[in-house]
């Protein structure tokens, strides 16, 4: 009979996987060598971070583990991702649509992001090529050759699902950046959204395995969210490095593009309006919640969801008087 999975072990396999892309895409990305494998590298770190914030009670990491160091190594990626999106969104999907006039009034506009991307590039570089980067991925890489678990990381996976699953789930239904109006009402509140959907996201995503159907469309959908809030935070910026470069109302240079952008605003919201719409109807959050976790049956005591989820009259044994 083989022995239970552990949570250390589960969360061993997930971060031998996101270093060992990471060591793949570190001489393209030095290279730059194209748009995707910056784009690559930026998901996996960002995943590598997501599981050492999820299971990182459950493990005993070298102190050059750290999520400050990822956390730069993330930014410096980010902001030249950023920026191979800002000139593909305006080269691809918006220039062909312009006529020849503000075409050549963007121009300005377009070298500028060059020159932005070509520095972002030198920070990456020495970013990726610094002694605190490269000894974090030595430290981790030594860890996962001997790896050690804190006892928590020692005990059955399966009994510890809704402490990896369920509460940042819970938690994101509470933000109040769903019942924003409209998308100037409050910029900050809507990043930070964002920001705490991927966040669950990819913690559904590391226990993707072990969800159910309904738990699958949730991080389908929280993925279509996340991409919907991101369009609107790179149209914003997009607009924002238009309006520095002209010197004038971006809508007075270049009508045309002002009106795309409006039109295509005004489509995210929209969509993001229709899917974010369930989260205020109280069965609908439940129902969501209730479908997360496909409980395995294997000698677990968490045969069934009701048993960690509160329903109705759950919470009061009506047999204990109160006080």
């Amino acid at each position: 009979m083989t022995s239970e999975r552990t949570s250390g072990a589960y969360a061993h396999a997930l971060l031998q996987r996101h270093c060992r892309r990471l060591v793949e895409l570190h001489g393209p990305v030095l290279a730059n060598d194209g748009t995707e494998p910056l784009h690559q590298m930026r998901v996996s770190l960002r995943r590598l971070r997501s599981c050492l914030g999820q299971f990182g009670p459950c493990l005993r990491l070298p102190a050059a583990v750290d999520d400050s160091r990822l956390a730069k190594s993330v930014r410096r990626l980010g902001l030249a991702r950023d920026l191979d999106v800002l000139q593909e969104r305006l080269d691809e999907g918006l220039l062909p649509q312009l006529p020849e006039q503000e075409r050549q009034r963007l121009k300005p506009v377009r070298r500028q992001l060059t020159r932005e991307r070509t520095l972002a590039q030198e920070h990456l570089e020495k970013t990726l090529q610094s002694s605190r980067h490269l000894e974090l991925i030595a430290e981790l890489q030594g860890w996962l050759r001997q790896p050690t678990y804190s006892p928590l990381g020692e005990q059955p996976l399966h009994q510890w699902l809704p402490e990896w699953c369920l509460p940042g789930s819970a938690s994101l239904m509470l933000h109040p950046g769903w019942w924003l109006r409209s998308p100037e009402e409050n910029v900050d509140t809507l990043h930070d959204l964002r920001k705490r959907i991927k966040t669950v996201r990819y913690q559904l995503e590391n226990l993707q395995e072990l969800l159910d159907s309904r738990g699958r469309q949730w991080i389908s959908q929280l993925k279509e969210g996340q991409s919907l809030l991101g369009e609107l935070n790179d149209l914003s910026v997009l607009r924002k490095a238009i309006d520095d470069q002209l010197g004038s109302e971006l809508d007075d240079a270049v009508p045309q593009l002002g009106w795309l952008l409006e039109q295509h605003r005004q489509h995210c919201w929209n969509r993001w309006i229709d899917l974010s719409r369930p989260i205020t109807d109280r069965r609908e959050r439940r129902r969501r919640l209730a479908g997360l976790l496909r409980w395995r049956s294997e000698g677990s005591h968490w045969g069934r969801l009701r048993h960690v989820l509160p329903v109705r009259h759950a919470l009061i044994d009506k047999r204990t008087p109160l006080g």
